[in-house]
């Protein structure tokens, strides 16, 4: 399953995500406990869920209404504060994450270190509903298992009143988390991309794009925002089923003939451990009748210029042949881990399954895996693999 967040139309915020996921599925008396009791030792709130219409598009808004807001604390003392609350490890390490996105942004705009920073309205108790409810959406919709694809942030434009005074839209610290990420100003002139929403948004995306690649939507949840437009204040989320994606990818290549074979099994591992999706070595006979090896490196393009430069200084090569841009076929992917018991022993065995048009093509546990199981049962390693199979 693929993840679609839109936020093109009318930009993000944490209750608009929260809202989007509930229209997805998620629960939303659940989420209203946890976010009321999370955001208590900052404040009270109070979280409502409301099916609206905005501009002809029936969405669902949540509204969190911060009834009492406790004093600003620095950094390290609202971290302890979250690392405190009785909620899910996964959330919490998340949502942690993501304020850490937040603190970062606010510690480079103003010029200040980490540990001084204070949240101000970032970290008031209504931010901290909207952070840990988005996460806790997140994960019991088991989003964390998709691939999760963002589309450009519409940020909206003019000039907002915040505790540091009045600032441009969208907000410096709105920059700073965007980087690397696609936005654009408008349609209208007001904030359309807050901190909170934004930071999340980039913690849970696996990936940015500037169009909607090829899906099948199987279900779209709306998440309204409070003001309204002459166009539809809300984000939107499409799930979509299983495909067959197109990938580009580089093919890195060098001969080698100069290496020992414990350098070039050191190079080997080095290269993956770097990102390169897979590398090979194949013997080769070389001019004058030298033997050789032939390196080659499979590459996402963005890890290019780290694998080349890896294999400049590992190797002393003097030439690489890059052939960029080759697109290949790949089949949906993902681990699932399962329990088996070998000997009256239990064990943890992850699973690469691989999916065409939702159907599955291959089911295999991971060699490591196998091989720890085999070493701890003093099993054969081919008798592991046929009992697991």
């Amino acid at each position: 399953m693929t993840i679609i967040i839109d936020p093109q139309g009318s930009g993000i915020s944490g209750n608009m995500l929260i809202g989007a996921f509930v229209d997805l599925g998620a629960n939303p008396d659940e989420l209203k406990e946890i976010m009321e009791k999370s955001a208590s030792e900052f404040g009270k709130i109070k979280v409502t869920f409301e099916k609206i219409v905005k501009k002809c598009i029936s969405s669902t808004y949540c509204n969190v209404e911060m009834i009492e807001n406790e004093k600003a604390v620095n950094y390290p003392e609202f971290i302890e504060k979250i690392n405190a609350l009785d909620i899910d490890e996964k959330v919490k390490e998340t949502s942690i994450k993501v304020f850490k996105r937040i603190a970062i942004a606010e510690s480079e705009v103003h010029g200040k270190p980490l540990e001084t920073i204070h949240f101000h309205e970032v970290g008031a108790s209504d931010a901290v509903a909207d952070v840990i409810g988005s996460i806790y959406a997140y994960y019991s919709l088991n989003l964390d298992n998709q691939k999760v694809i963002g589309l450009p942030i519409a940020v909206g434009g003019g000039r907002v009143k915040t505790a540091h005074g009045i600032i441009p839209v969208p907000a410096p610290a709105v920059v700073e988390i965007l980087k690397d990420a696609k936005m654009i100003g408008g349609p209208v002139d007001s904030e359309l991309a807050t901190p909170t929403g934004a930071a999340i948004y980039m913690e849970i995306c696996d990936e940015i794009k500037e169009f909607i690649p090829l899906i099948k939507p199987k279900k779209v949840g709306h998440g309204a925002g409070k003001k309204d437009f002459n166009h539809p204040n809300i984000l939107r989320i499409i799930e979509s089923s299983d495909i067959t994606e197109s990938d580009e990818i580089d093919v890195i290549e060098t001969n080698i003939d100069h290496l020992t074979g414990e350098e070039i099994g050191y190079l080997f591992d080095k290269l993956l451990d770097i990102g390169a999706r897979d590398v090979s070595i194949t013997p080769i006979i070389m001019k004058k009748n030298r033997q050789g090896s032939l390196l080659k490196v499979i590459s996402k393009k963005e890890n290019r210029e780290n694998i080349i430069e890896t294999i400049f200084k590992e190797t002393g090569s003097l030439g690489i042949r890059i052939a960029p841009n080759i697109h290949r076929g790949v089949a949906k992917r993902e681990f699932v881990k399962k329990t088996v018991t070998i000997n009256d022993k239990e064990y943890e065995v992850t699973f690469k399954i691989g999916y065409v048009n939702g159907e599955i093509i291959s089911k295999r546990p991971e060699y490591e895996d196998l091989k720890r199981i085999a070493e701890d049962s003093r099993l054969p390693l081919k008798e592991i693999k046929e009992l697991i199979k």
